[in-house]
């Protein structure tokens, strides 16, 4: 398959270097100095899944000369989606299946506005991994997971092409057929871990054990879960039921891309994360106060310090 990934950094680089390395085509679209680690050294990743290198990666800084791909992968961090929609635009086909894998789960709608809904895919990426130094990305833990399916739910053949062409890589991929209620799940999750890891600093082990830290992520969860209902969401029983049944089973030393961001002093996706229940509540008529605390604290934060502001613009990779 022709595949253009739209951020290598920890998930493009991590799947589309599992996709290259199995000898599909891809083409990575990167900037800065990880870009031309990229060109000059190719791809390196260091996973407990399996440790690979792609010696010579096709990546370039634009998506001029690439011209229609089948798949098209947005990766970038959430604050970039609108740069990665007009970027992607160069690349459609007729059939084209543009797959977010970002965090939110407003991504998806931002993509359709730009290049319309039906060359628009969800996704939701269950991995931790990111940019260890130029040209090589480090994975942690055991999962490394794809889940997309048409925002429709209808049958797809692209996208089971595309499933193919991830389990021929080794990718553990898997076709939804209610993708919106794979993506609230998620953030469901993901909302609260990223929200409390980076307003403590600290990984989830503390956090889920200190009383009152867990009473604000757990808050956060049902804020989510009333939000997902309110906009006609069903979600897994068991996610309602017992929102930290995922904390409680991770390892204690997982921390988040947002935790990992406040404390190197870059941009943060907060407005799509508690940012965005904080707007979707209010506009929904619902109360969201652990969020708008978490949002209100961290806020500040999230325009980066001077440095981190000037990697990022660099290299705009989740």
């Amino acid at each position: 398959m022709r595949i253009a990934v739209i951020g290598a950094g920890g998930v493009g680089g991590y799947f589309g270097g599992r996709l290259a390395h199995a000898g599909e085509d891809v083409v990575f679209i990167q900037r800065g100095a990880h870009l031309e680690a990229l060109q000059r050294s190719g791809l390196s990743v260091s996973s407990p899944l399996g440790d690979f290198t792609v010696p010579k990666v096709r990546a370039q800084a634009g998506a001029a000369g690439i011209g229609p791909v089948d798949v098209v992968l947005v990766t970038v961090k959430s604050n970039h989606t609108g740069q990665a929609a007009a970027l992607a635009r160069d690349l459609l086909g007729p059939d084209t299946a543009v797959i977010s894998l970002q965090n939110g789960i407003e991504n998806e709608d931002r993509l359709a506005a730009v290049l319309g809904r039906a060359q628009v895919a969800g996704g939701v990426a269950y991995i931790l991994s990111l940019i260890e130094a130029p040209g090589r990305i480090r994975h942690s833990g055991q999962t490394a997971r794809m889940l997309f399916g048409e925002l429709d739910g209808r049958p797809s053949a692209r996208l089971e092409a595309f499933r193919d062409a991830c389990a021929q890589a080794g990718i553990d991929a898997e076709l939804s057929a209610d993708i919106t209620a794979a993506l609230w799940a998620k953030f469901a999750v993901i909302c609260p871990h990223s929200g409390m890891t980076a307003l403590t600093r600290m990984p989830i082990g503390p956090v889920r054990s200190d009383p009152d830290c867990r009473a604000l992520l757990e808050g956060c969860a049902r804020e989510v879960i009333a939000l997902a209902a309110a906009r006609g969401v069903i979600l897994p029983p068991a996610l309602i039921e017992n929102p930290c049944a995922f904390f409680d089973r991770v390892p204690a030393d997982m921390t988040s891309s947002l935790h990992h961001d406040v404390t190197h002093g870059k941009p943060l996706e907060l407005d799509w994360l508690n940012g965005a229940v904080v707007r979707l509540a209010r506009e929904a008529g619902l109360a969201a106060p652990v969020n708008h605390f978490i949002y209100a604290a961290l806020k500040l934060h999230a325009g980066g310090h001077a440095n981190g502001a000037a990697a990022e613009a660099a290299a705009p990779s989740r």
